[in-house]
């Protein structure tokens, strides 16, 4: 697996899109209206929500009165956004709002994440993830195992070669390693393995902590993006989820809250050798 699909690019088109518009004074209104388009589309074009085509492209280009510089750099970008990720393929398996946060994982040159109630996606065994995702009420065996299928493909982005795979930075809460199920030991001999591989680090943020600034909050991803040629790297995002959708942040005010959070998580989890010792610990509670 390879592909870092049409995500990033279409991001990235959108937000130039977006700085276009406004450095030119439209407002979004009217330059829907006058692009006779509907102010959705507007939207879902400027968050990257979809694909342009790049006749669409010179169109906006157009209206705004860019220079034929910006405007190729931005017809480039639109060609960019047609390239489809491997994702694309499981169709209805993934959510929409999921979907885009696949193409950033898989375009990622570091994953920050905390997950202070379950073992993470990309660290999961397939028995742990059909466990996990068999608990949703009233979903199918069909569909377990193809979100199951989709979450191992995920995982092959740790090993690739071609992109460099990203440096994955895991803080866990120990309660996760003290869940009691049969998947669990196969589980924790898992991440005691990938303890020893390169570019992943596991922390654990003991029980007996007391409450700290992260207490707060759920589980999140801080994703930090690589240059790309002579263009400056996407802005970095903070990836929420809950049992409806996901947030999706990139201002600057929210990235430093979570930035200043991931601070406070490096000042109460155990340094690495101490967290793999308290895995194996656990592992040895579960035999």
């Amino acid at each position: 697996m390879t592909s870092v699909g049409s995500s990033v690019p279409r991001r990235e088109l959108g937000r130039y899109l977006k700085q276009a518009r406004e450095e030119a004074g439209w407002p979004l209104e009217t330059a829907a209206k006058q692009l006779e388009w509907s102010r959705a589309r507007m939207y879902r074009i400027e968050g990257g929500q979809t694909s342009v085509r790049t006749h669409d492209v010179e169109l906006m280009c157009r209206l705004y009165g860019t220079s034929d510089e910006i405007r190729q750099v931005l017809v480039g970008l639109a060609g960019e956004s047609k390239a489809r990720g491997w994702w694309q393929a499981y169709g209805d398996a993934i959510p929409d709002w999921f979907e885009l946060y696949v193409g950033m994982e898989a375009a990622a040159d570091r994953l920050r994440q905390y997950e202070p109630a379950l073992v993470p996606g990309l660290l999961q065994t397939r028995e742990y993830a059909e466990r996990v995702l068999r608990s949703k009420p009233g979903i199918e065996p069909a569909e377990v195992a193809q979100a199951v299928s989709v979450r191992l493909e995920r995982q092959q982005l740790l090993t690739r070669g071609v992109p460099r795979a990203p440096k994955l930075d895991v803080v866990l809460g120990e309660a996760v390693l003290r869940q009691r199920a049969p998947e669990m030991p196969a589980q924790l001999q898992h991440l005691v393995d990938t303890t020893m591989r390169e570019g992943v680090t596991i922390r654990v943020v003991p029980i007996v902590t007391a409450p700290h600034h992260v207490s707060l909050a759920g589980g999140f991803v801080i994703v930090d993006f690589p240059t790309r040629g002579t263009r400056p790297a996407e802005p970095t995002t903070v990836y929420s989820e809950s049992l409806t959708g996901a947030l999706y942040l990139e201002k600057a005010r929210e990235v430093a809250a979570y930035a200043e959070a991931w601070v406070a998580l490096d000042g109460v989890a155990l340094d690495p050798i101490r967290s793999a010792d308290l895995i194996k610990q656990a592992l040895k509670e579960h035999q």
